[in-house]
């Protein structure tokens, strides 16, 4: 799409109370969209309309000469690159996300550019909002995530009693690893279609399909070699410590975590789209909504899979052993199928092959985590962390993946790559993350804010729920909270030396940021909360009683 797009006038300091007729839940979401955001969607298309010479009396619009033959060429060019599955195109990393022009390394005459140049609108920035604003688009996605977490832990509560899961104990390796695949795979894919929504990449209806379908197709790709991959470290960080290893458990591990991944990814990924297209649809700024739904009911999704595939397959296990070996090959059988669609777009093809770096070494990290959750779940006395674990990590998570996804757009709509603010250069220091007058310090800020009121919501949930093994004494609260804010802290100063650095490389912070992330707050979450018990229990707050 052409950078002829208007600039938004005006800021996002008020909100638009304007009600949508077609529900009271468009209606509830549209009072929280800030008018400068639904302008700028509104003038996008105008703006087009506005640039092109005046339809004649039959209402026939001709294009310039110029432009006809530009136009031609840049459609003769772009199904040469999306048909092509090799050779040698100039597609990096970044350029998919940016608008046409800046990065994408055509090169034409010097009239054809000043002419075009003549024609086109001052380039649109990225409208303001206020912390308002902000925290209103936030609140809402951030609960509903808060409470599906919620729902995973007392599920995990649930099937930590289940055979699978007693006699078979390195699945617990596995539950952070498949859990953490909403940070790897999700939140990612949330972030790179919430960045090309921002800069107009998904305007055109085809380029916008081509984008979804060739992402979804990568992402069951990676969700199953994954899937796999992650199924293989739990059998040797399981196997490393006791020195015993059963190929029947080895298999229904491999079977039960590649089919997990797969399905979960599948259903996960449609609701993503929905929400991605539905916030573009209502003028609601997707870096706020998409990554805290992509993981809303994630968790309890995976997980729920997890645990019912894991038993099936054990309760087949000695009847008809052959079940887990058949399941797991029919789910890799599929991989070569996807890897030919996404191969179809340049950008999910260029993913493809460079995508994995981030993806497995998240997995690898979440995996270390799960080794923790392992041995202190068969520790009667830490019995009660299993249902804070979904909740403490998919919080944090949660959190730093908003983060994330705005610094890259903004990113992106300010930057060349390679090239950083002058705020971000230099040695990096936590003050520099919370303050400040630009628009991702105050959202590190509203976003650190939101921990503690946040977890005490969800620690009342589960105690009303008569989840748990642990009752909330003040201490144990104090304890817990003081974790999970210094989690966040430290995710969102990761985050922001994080995300500049990987653009001043040259790397998509959307692709790669966010399954770092995800996976540290994993790892952070599950020895914090393992030390927290571990501190409770020596210093005397010793509590099993409840949930029982």
């Amino acid at each position: 799409m052409s950078r002829r797009e208007h600039g938004a006038a005006g800021g996002w300091s008020s909100l638009s109370l304007k009600p949508v007729p077609t529900g009271w839940i468009p209606s509830l979401f549209q009072t929280m969209v800030p008018t400068g955001y639904t302008k700028l969607q509104e003038e996008r298309g105008l703006a087009m309309a506005d640039l092109g010479p005046k339809p004649d009396g039959n209402g026939y619009r001709p294009d310039p000469p110029h432009l006809e033959v530009r136009r031609h060429s840049d459609r003769v060019a772009r199904t040469s690159v999306s048909l092509s599955d090799g050779g040698d195109v100039r597609y990096s990393e970044t350029e998919p996300m940016l608008p046409e022009g800046t990065l994408s390394g055509e090169e034409g005459d010097a009239e054809e550019k000043e002419e075009e140049e003549s024609q086109r609108t001052p380039t649109r920035n990225m409208p303001k909002e206020s912390p308002l604003a902000m925290a209103l688009q936030i609140v809402v996605p951030f609960l509903l995530a808060g409470f599906g977490t919620v729902s995973a832990g007392m599920v995990l509560d649930i099937v930590q009693h289940w055979d699978a899961f007693k006699y078979i104990t390195e699945i617990f390796i596995l539950v952070p690893a498949l859990l953490g695949l909403k940070g790897n795979l999700e939140m990612t894919l949330a972030s790179r279609l919430s960045t090309a929504v921002n800069v107009g990449k998904m305007d055109s209806p085809i380029e916008k399909w081509n984008l979804i379908i060739g992402n979804l197709a990568l992402k069951q790709v990676q969700a199953t070699v994954v899937g796999f991959l992650a199924a293989v470290a739990a059998v040797v960080l399981g196997w490393i410590p006791e020195g015993k290893f059963q190929m029947s458990h080895a298999v229904l591990l491999c079977s039960a975590s590649v089919a997990t991944a797969f399905i979960a990814s599948m259903l996960q990924g449609f609701i993503m789209v929905g929400v991605i297209v539905g916030s573009k649809k209502t003028g609601i700024n997707p870096d706020n909504v998409a990554t805290p739904i992509a993981a809303s009911f994630g968790d309890l999704i995976t997980l729920a899979i997890l645990a019912w595939i894991s038993q099936g397959l054990y309760n087949c296990l000695d009847s008809h052993p052959y079940v887990s070996s058949l399941v797991c090959a029919f789910f890799l059988s599929l991989t070569p199928v996807w890897m030919v669609i996404s191969s179809k777009h340049p950008a999910s093809r260029t993913l493809l092959y460079s995508g994995w770096e981030p993806v497995i070494t998240a997995m690898v990290i979440s995996s270390i985590g799960g080794l923790i959750l392992d041995k202190t779940v068969s520790d009667p006395n830490l019995a009660g962390i299993v249902v804070y674990t979904p909740v403490i990590n998919g919080i944090g998570g949660n959190l730093v993946a908003i983060q994330s996804s705005r610094i890259s757009t903004h990113l992106h709509f300010h930057s060349a790559p390679g090239e950083v603010p002058e705020e971000a250069k230099g040695c990096y220091y936590p003050c520099r993350t919370f303050y400040g007058t630009g628009a991702n310090h105050r959202s590190a800020q509203v976003l650190l804010l939101l921990v503690l009121p946040g977890h005490l919501i969800f620690l009342y949930t589960i105690h009303l729920m008569k989840s748990g093994h642990t009752t909330l004494t003040p201490i144990f609260m104090t304890v817990y909270l003081a974790a999970a804010l210094l989690q966040v802290f430290l995710l969102l100063c990761i985050a922001d030396w994080m995300v500049y650095s990987m653009w001043r490389s040259g790397k998509d912070p959307d692709s790669f940021s966010i399954p770092y992330l995800t996976a540290l707050g994993d790892l952070l979450g599950t020895a914090l909360l393992a030390l927290s018990f571990q501190f409770l229990w020596y210093i005397g707050d010793q509590d099993s009683d409840v949930g029982d």
